[in-house]
């Protein structure tokens, strides 16, 4: 199975992400920047992308280093922040890596997994070799917030398989090309807790031919007691779950999100 959600096996993917609506219009970004002001820095951030939530904080007035194992991406990320002041420029760090094995230093007063690249871990081995890896660059008392999605049994158990399913999702690229993203769930395994899915994006160019790019990724699913067991065993103790970024309480929505936050102890 691939471990990393395949982001580094795709060069459309680095082109396309900034310009998905349904992630230029989330709204964690403002609670990631928020944790990171509270922290006071400096500030760890497991899967940065092209830096989406790093580019923000670092705006914010905060340090922070971000970590990824795309290389496009990172590119991208490199090439936004060179628009960006020098003082922005100096707060952030970008280091290529797998967020099972890294070392970029210590004493990270708040680390963080946005938009759930720790689900692309399918195996307990590789989601503890995360964790300690994390834990071992926190500073003492440093925190970690854990964001994955709650799983909604519907979704699981549904008849879909197979199925390609029109999100709604339409945007326009700088050269003027027409996106329309689907998805497709091609395999769930209930047993190991995974899935593997398709995002489908086809393509209009201005001239009117057409393409279809296809990102083909596993992913699993945590239950909230399995995600905190594993926190736990990774030395790690949770003081706060949200079912959304307004910081509502876990259990307030369905399925809602799953946000973990857990301090090194």
């Amino acid at each position: 199975m691939d471990q990393a959600g395949g982001y580094q096996d795709y060069d459309f993917i680095a082109e396309l992400y900034d310009h998905v609506t349904a992630y230029n219009e989330r709204r964690d970004v403002e609670f990631f920047v928020d944790e990171a002001i509270a922290s006071g820095g400096p500030v760890l951030e497991i899967g940065c992308g092209t830096g989406r939530v790093l580019i923000p904080t670092a705006r914010a007035g905060i340090e922070i280093t971000g970590l990824d194992l795309s290389e496009q991406m990172l590119e991208r990320c490199r090439a936004k922040l060179n628009e960006e002041g020098e003082d922005v420029r100096a707060r952030a760090t970008i280091e290529h890596g797998d967020m099972r094995d890294f070392d970029v230093g210590g004493g990270f007063r708040l680390a963080t997994i946005p938009f759930r690249p720790f689900q692309h871990l399918t195996t307990v081995v590789d989601q503890m070799a995360c964790l300690r890896s994390i834990h071992s660059a926190l500073g003492a008392d440093g925190r970690l917030i854990l964001d994955i999605f709650n799983p909604s049994l519907q979704a699981l158990t549904a008849d879909n398989i197979g199925v390609e399913v029109d999100e709604d999702i339409e945007f326009l690229m700088p050269d003027g090309s027409r996106v329309r993203r689907s998805y497709c769930i091609r395999e769930r395994d209930h047993f190991k807790q995974v899935s593997r899915s398709e995002l489908i994006y086809d393509v209009t160019r201005t001239d009117g031919t057409t393409e279809r790019f296809v990102h083909a990724f596993w992913m699993r699913h945590l239950y909230r007691f399995e995600a905190e067991h594993l926190l736990a065993r990774c030395g790690f103790e949770v003081e706060n779950i949200y079912a959304d970024y307004d910081r509502s309480p876990y259990g307030s929505k369905y399925p809602g999100e799953l946000i973990l936050i857990a301090r090194k102890r």
